[in-house]
């Protein structure tokens, strides 16, 4: 077992399990018995905010996974090749849910068209301030987001995502962002997994429904907001696997030490309103402004900047 956190009384724990092991609960306490070595240790289960079972033989009892979710904690399975497959996250964590439910379906077409355009004008952004750390040309990013309209009808977005893709990587990967393409696409995955399984537990605990999206609306996708809010993070996941790559040269196979990398995305450094906060915090205070935003208290979602 690998216990992945930064020791902060606002910081959630991220748990990782790569071997097997049997999980249970008992006294408020996450009881874990290692199979291989017999080793037994606890975990308070309310400073768990992520646990990833990533081995096919993990048992974990049915009331460790309620009592999991009855602390807003998000459960993440892994398949057979070690990518995250599923999620299990809590749909009661927020005390007004039902009139912030109501808030949310309610929301206006223009309204969500101008939330979505915040949301795409600092995506944007945080990818020209990446490609500047990596000395890579940026202006006409910064061009595309100032440039970017109500509901993104002229799809900045995907524009700004084509010389994005094409120059964050070194030449010689001749790299493809493709969900099931090569690497380092395997990585970029792993990461944006962890970063929706924050994002979504943010929402639930800020009272919305990750299904209700302000942009994607998938009728197959059961996180349609998650993804929408997610994306201004992902630059932040793309700059884990930049120095991943930085590190390690060009056969990209998903080592212990690459996945411990990007174990450390909750809790890595972001700038929210000119001040430093660990990225899991920061998700909480993007969504908390969302609702606000649904409830007439606001018009602009507080978003991170990469610098």
């Amino acid at each position: 077992m690998r216990l992945s956190y930064k020791a902060c009384c606002m910081i959630k724990r991220t748990l990782y399990f790569g071997n097997p092991a049997y999980l249970k609960t008992s006294n408020e306490q996450l009881v874990i018995e290692m199979q291989d070595s017999g080793e037994t240790k606890s975990a308070p289960m309310e400073d768990i905010g992520l646990l990833i079972l990533d081995h096919q033989q993990i048992t974990i009892t049915q009331a460790a996974l309620a009592r999991l979710l009855h602390y807003n904690c998000s459960v993440i399975t892994c398949d057979q090749s070690h990518h995250p497959t599923g999620m299990l996250f809590n749909l009661d964590g927020n005390t007004l849910q039902s009139q912030k439910f109501r808030a949310q379906v309610e929301a206006s077409e223009p309204l969500k068209k101008q939330l979505w355009q915040q949301t795409i004008m600092v995506k944007i952004q945080n990818q020209a301030a990446l490609l500047k750390q990596e000395r890579e040309e940026h202006k006409l990013l910064l061009t595309y987001a100032r440039d970017v309209k109500s509901g993104d009808n002229e799809n900045h977005e995907a524009k700004a995502a084509a010389w994005y893709w094409k120059r964050i990587f070194p030449d010689f990967l001749e790299f493809r962002r493709e969900r099931y393409g090569p690497p380092p696409n395997n990585l970029l995955n792993y990461g944006y997994a962890i970063l929706r399984a924050i994002v979504a537990r943010a929402l639930t605990s800020s009272g919305l429904l990750p299904t209700l999206g302000i942009h994607h609306r998938n009728q197959y996708n059961a996180y349609c907001l998650a993804d929408d809010i997610m994306e201004p993070y992902r630059p932040f996941v793309d700059k884990v696997v930049c120095a991943i790559i930085r590190n390690n040269g060009r056969f990209l196979e998903m080592t212990p030490a690459m996945k411990r990398a990007l174990l450390e995305i909750p809790v890595m450094d972001v700038m929210l309103d000119r001040q430093k906060s660990p990225l899991m915090n920061a998700v909480q205070r993007t969504t908390a402004s969302l609702a606000r935003c649904y409830e007439g208290k606001s018009r602009k979602i507080i978003y991170p900047r990469l610098g």
